[in-house]
């Protein structure tokens, strides 16, 4: 009987252990955790409601590690799936290896103190998990995660090299509040305002923030503007897919949208070092958390789809140049009429719930730390279509313009 413990109880949790509830020939017995119990609880409710099975529920915190090893150990899953902060990934990673589980998660690490995000911490662990004999496999989301996918499905598939890869994530939603962020406000903010890094001939090439746009008109969206962005997938593909000459991430954002995250940034909101109030020390952007809504009430309000793929050019079976488009189009209203969350957590949620499934299922094996990119993009490939996220590919003309 297969177990799995998932930590985390946002608007990606919620539609994790919906979607593993959905699946109960490989999801035996579920248990949701967080910091906040009422929170586990209340998705409990939702999970009960809609597929009628009873998942288990669990206050921890995941900084904790003898707490969070206590609580693996009490559960006794065959897999941990992260679906926590970023901030938690190296104490949760601690925790598995100390009870002897499987690792999961969606987001790379980043410290607290820093807004830099990388994978040199996790793939530290390798040794330490492949002498456990334990898999821990790194962003199983949407991007990270099933673009990562896409990649390596094109190169099996259609190309038998690929020179040159660009990502475009797109979220043609309305939610109707002047501003708010479809996922965590502290972690969105923090990757938005990051500087953009792009692979380019065997270096990384740096760039103010937001300093690239483009535009491009998305299939079920429409025309949106772009910005070049830093993505964690960019540096896990560039390592284990050596060949791509460049790899970017292009990422859509509306103009309401930019316009008060530049005065947030220009009055302080943004910052992430303490500030003195009151006699209290916090953090600006910690604040500005607490007072924008919650990204898992937005799902109601929610109209619009998402468009998520990849472009590849490259070398095809015939030796000729060709440029393969593969993504995904996503509806906020369909997922959150099956799971009570908008797309942007379902895309993410899904391949959370893929990734999980292909580790219990024994259908990707391994000793050590892993990402996407190395395991056989067919099986989870099939889940996806099968799981409420189809795909598509198409041939395009050339290569992109910019």
């Amino acid at each position: 009987m297969s177990k799995v413990l998932v930590i985390g109880a946002g608007g990606v949790g919620s539609v994790a252990v919906h979607k593993m509830a959905m699946n109960p020939d490989i999801f035996h017995e579920i248990t949701l955790a967080s910091r906040t119990l009422s929170k586990c609880d209340a998705i409990a409710d939702s999970v009960k409601q809609r597929t009628g099975v009873t998942i288990r529920t669990a206050q921890i915190d995941a900084d904790d590690v003898a707490a969070t090893t206590a609580l693996i150990e009490e559960v006794g899953p065959q897999l941990v799936v992260n679906l926590a902060l970023p901030y938690q990934d190296l104490a949760i990673m601690d925790a598995c290896l100390a009870a002897g589980v499987h690792y999961m998660d969606t987001a790379n690490y980043e410290p607290r103190d820093e807004a830099h995000f990388e994978y040199s911490w996790q793939w530290a662990y390798q040794e330490r998990f492949k002498e456990a004999g334990l898999m821990a496999l790194l962003g199983s989301g949407f991007d990270p995660g099933v673009t990562s996918v896409f990649a390596t499905y094109l190169k099996k598939h259609y190309l038998d090299r690929i020179d040159t890869l660009d990502i475009l994530d797109c979220n043609g939603g309305d939610h109707g509040q002047h501003f708010a962020t479809n996922f965590n406000p502290e972690i969105n903010i923090r990757e938005v305002t990051a500087p953009a890094r792009h692979w380019e001939n065997g270096e990384w090439v740096t760039t103010p923030a937001l300093s690239h746009k483009q535009q491009f008109d998305f299939e079920a969206v429409g025309p949106k503007n772009m910005y070049l962005m830093y993505h964690e997938e960019l540096e896990s593909l560039a390592r284990h897919l050596p060949e791509i000459q460049r790899i970017r991430f292009w990422m859509t954002f509306g103009d309401a949208y930019l316009k008060h995250l530049e005065v947030l940034q220009n009055v302080g909101m943004t910052r992430i070092d303490p500030v003195i109030y009151n006699g209290q020390e916090i953090i600006p952007l910690q604040f500005l958390k607490a007072v924008l809504p919650e990204p898992s009430t937005l799902g109601s309000t929610t109209k619009g789809k998402t468009n998520i793929g990849d472009i590849a050019t490259g070398i095809a079976r015939d030796g000729s140049e060709k440029t393969y488009y593969i993504y995904n189009i996503c509806d906020h209203e369909e997922a959150y009429a099956e799971t009570g969350n908008q797309a942007v957590s379902y895309t993410t949620g899904v391949p959370a719930m893929i990734g999980a499934a292909m580790i219990l299922t024994g259908t990707w094996t391994g000793a050590g730390v892993f990402n996407m990119e190395q395991m056989d993009p067919d099986p989870f490939m099939d889940m996806l279509n099968r799981q409420g996220l189809p795909w598509q590919v198409r041939e395009l003309d050339g290569p992109l313009a910019f």
